[in-house]
């Protein structure tokens, strides 16, 4: 699977007014795991099942300290950060009640990463955002949703249906375009896969580096949520200090579960969300800081682009994506499952 080239990602960008300070890079998956470090800490098992991208350092209880002095390899591009990215699983629930886990395509245009995640960090430009601290972690999404955020072209959560490869000729404007993006899942075949995207908060109240339900120390401009790349808004007084945009995009390899025979009976879309969510409402991140040193803050301040910044060391593929964390929860999370791990409550389709 191939996104916009990186040398079309500018043009794009700057042809809708957006920011030119944005890292974008892949980070290669470093463990499937039930556990959950930010909601369910020390939790084994937690609820659900998650796909895990970052540092070696994720276990089910991260100390709020500087994660980068914990880990030893990371599986991102930037080998500065050991920063930790996480989001639910996706499976596809066969017409037979069975379910198995949709893979994380790759994209080509970011490396031969091992599935995971493409992230972005972005500001509206040089020497305008705050880095995070060390020990700063946060939360994007409600995983207990089940209806629509309501907040339109400014939804901070989506999905897009791939009509074929190289993004299907869709221009790139991850949860911008209402014909396009939906917060739900997809209700018919992608020939390309289906893009989802998880954006967080633009500001933070300067103060706390965690909050008990990880969303009260971040909030989005007086005008509403930021979309992507968009990040000029004003802060509130109550969260006066501008953060990075943080965006996780991933795209779930669904090509091999488009027989609509196999689907449900009742022509419903057969993707759920591994803590049960069959709409995508409830599509959520977790974010655990671990870049070393200042190094975010030189990347946000030196007009930073894309996968490589001056100042700042990348490494291969071959080398991240050796880099992993050794599963905690022994139990079948792979092949053709009875019931979602965690989930067995749930009542068939």
């Amino acid at each position: 699977m191939r996104s916009l080239t990186l040398l079309a990602i500018p043009a794009a960008v700057q042809a809708q007014g957006f920011s030119t300070t944005m890292l974008r890079f892949g980070c290669s998956q470093v463990v499937i795991d039930r556990i959950d470090p930010l909601v369910e800490p020390g939790s084994i098992p937690s609820a659900h099942v998650h796909q895990v991208v970052g540092g070696n350092a994720f276990n089910a209880s991260m100390p709020n300290t500087d994660i980068s002095k914990l880990a030893t390899c990371t599986t991102c591009t930037f080998d500065q950060d050991f920063s930790n990215y996480w989001t639910a699983n996706v499976y596809f629930k066969a017409r037979n009640g069975t379910y198995k886990r949709v893979p994380q395509m790759v994209n080509d245009a970011i490396g031969a990463a091992n599935a995971g995640i493409t992230v972005y960090y972005t500001a509206p430009g040089p020497n305008t955002v705050t880095a995070f601290k060390p020990g700063f972690r946060m939360f994007s999404g409600d995983a207990a949703r089940r209806t629509s955020s309501g907040l339109g072209r400014n939804m901070q959560s989506c999905f897009r249906c791939y009509t074929g490869p190289n993004f299907g000729g869709n221009i790139y404007s991850p949860c911008m375009d209402p014909q396009r993006d939906t917060e739900t899942f997809p209700k018919q075949p992608c020939p390309g896969g289906i893009r989802s995207s998880v954006i967080f908060p633009i500001c933070w109240d300067g103060k706390n580096l965690d909050t008990p339900n990880h969303k009260d120390h971040v909030a989005h401009p007086v005008d509403g949520p930021a979309t992507f790349a968009v990040v000029n808004g004003k802060c509130p007084a109550s969260h006066p200090v501008k953060i990075p945009q943080v965006h996780y995009e991933i795209v779930w390899d669904t090509t091999k579960f488009n027989n609509k025979n196999e689907w449900p009976e009742d022509g419903s879309q057969p993707f759920v969300l591994s803590n049960g969510d069959p709409t995508g409402y409830g599509q959520h991140g977790d974010y655990v800081f671990g870049w070393k040193d200042d190094s975010l803050q030189h990347a946000m301040d030196n007009n930073c682009f894309g996968p490589t910044c001056r100042g700042l060391t990348t490494q291969g593929f071959d080398k991240a994506n050796k880099c992993q964390v050794k599963t905690v929860v022994r139990e079948d999370t792979e092949g053709w499952l009875q019931h979602l791990p965690g989930q067995e409550h749930m009542s068939p389709m």
